[in-house]
This record gives C-alpha cells, sequence and structure tokens, in this order.
C-alpha cells in the first residue's frame, strides 16, 4: 500500500507556496500555514489544508499535526526573530524532521543550535547551481551526497567515446566512479556497466567522485 507522506509548511510566501506546490505535485498532502489569507487562497485548490493563524503563536501550533508528518518547513522571510520563535515551539512540540529557510549565516548557526535538522539558504543554491551548469553545460544534474562526495550526470566527454568503459579508465585516470551510462536516444540506463562497454556520443554518464575528480571530467574535452 502506498504510503502518502505529509507536510507541515509554516510560512506561504514565494519560497514557502513553491515548495508546497511541488511537494503536493509529488503527491504529498501538504498543510500551509499563513497569516495573511491571500497567500492560502492562490494554493488552496492544490495542497491539502490551509490553516489561516499565526506561525509563532503557540496555540495555533499546538492544534497542528506536528509529531505525524514528516517533516515541518519553516520560511517566515527576512525576520529572523519570527523564524526563531516558531522554530523553538515546533521542536518543543516534538516535530520528527524541522527544515527552515535561512536568512544569514548567523541565523543558520543559531538554528543549528536549536537542534534542526537542515538549514536551506535557497538563493545560495539556486545560485551555485546556475553558476554550475553555466560553466559545465556538459553536467545535467548534480546531488551531494556527503560533505565530500556528489553524484553527476555528465554528458559524455568527446575524447572519451569510441573507447571501452576500461580503455578510458576513469577510476585510475581521474577518480571518479561510473555507477551507469544512458542512451539519451533510447532513455535505457545499464547499471554497473563492465569493462567493455563502449562509449558513444550519445551517452549520458552516472558517476560518483570526490570535487576535484568530478571537475576533471567536467574539463575533459
Amino acid at each position: 500500500m502506498k504510503v502518502t507522506k505529509r507536510f507541515v509548511m509554516l510560512g506561504m510566501g514565494t519560497f514557502g507556496t513553491a515548495l508546497a506546490r511541488k511537494l503536493a505535485a509529488n503527491g504529498c498532502q501538504v498543510i500551509g500555514v499563513d497569516s495573511r489569507r491571500e497567500r492560502l487562497e492562490a494554493v488552496k485548490n492544490e495542497i491539502h489544508e490551509c490553516v489561516i493563524g499565526d506561525c509563532t503563536d503557540r496555540e495555533v501550533l499546538e492544534n497542528l499535526p506536528l509529531r505525524d508528518v514528516s517533516a515541518v518547513f519553516i520560511s517566515l522571510g527576512e525576520t529572523i526573530s519570527l523564524s526563531l520563535l516558531a522554530t523553538l515551539h515546533v521542536k518543543e512540540l516534538g516535530a520528527r524532521q524541522v527544515v527552515v529557510k535561512g536568512v544569514t549565516k548567523e541565523h543558520g548557526k543559531i538554528l543549528e543550535h536549536l537542534g534542526v535538522d537542515r538549514v536551506v539558504f535557497p538563493e545560495e543554491e539556486v545560485a551555485r547551481q546556475l553558476a554550475d551548469k553555466m560553466t559545465w553545460p556538459n553536467v545535467l544534474d548534480f546531488l551531494p551526497i556527503d560533505p565530500d562526495y556528489s553524484v553527476a550526470e555528465v554528458a559524455m566527454p568527446a575524447s572519451l567515446s569510441g573507447k571501452t568503459l576500461a580503455e578510458a579508465n576513469l577510476r585510475t585516470a581521474i577518480g571518479v566512479h561510473v555507477m551507469g551510462i544512458k542512451d539519451v536516444l533510447s532513455g535505457k540506463f545499464e547499471m554497473f556497466p563492465d569493462g567493455r562497454r563502449k562509449l558513444l556520443d550519445d551517452q549520458v554518464l552516472l558517476v560518483v567522485g570526490r570535487a576535484e575528480e568530478l571537475q576533471a571530467l567536467r574539463e575533459l574535452p
């Protein structure tokens, strides 16, 4: 039986609304909370439930299923004091996972001391992703998996086309591990290909490696 994930979104500004809509589109149930009725009116037909109320009011928060949802997101604009107050209440009320939109690095440090699970800086993250895509257009997707390693989808460098995976020897030459190869035209994906697999122009490599190793792969001609 499919389990539908449930989330609470405190603050339905630009970021909160965009995140709530995407979660709902992914099949999740989202409870959106905001003191401004017009913000909730804009999404009332897209998310599971809308609650008009002050996100820093403990009584309002006590009436939300904070303990039962997969995560609580807090996005209360640029007012740091409101964000911290809402975070404090949510943590005390037993939320299992708390993700907060950060305003400044100092704000982020305070949130970490309060025990939040993740602090996000959307503008910075989008800027980094856009800069990487513009700098290395052959990198189709990029996912950090820990402080050292990331997974990336990289369009086949021309210098590798025509070689076998063994001949390319990317693990020794660069340090990246090839986890899969996708044929762009057919959509066929091969997980953990062996060394005899021939590399072609219309393929995408799924690789894992450290930042400097992935950069070396990006820079191959």
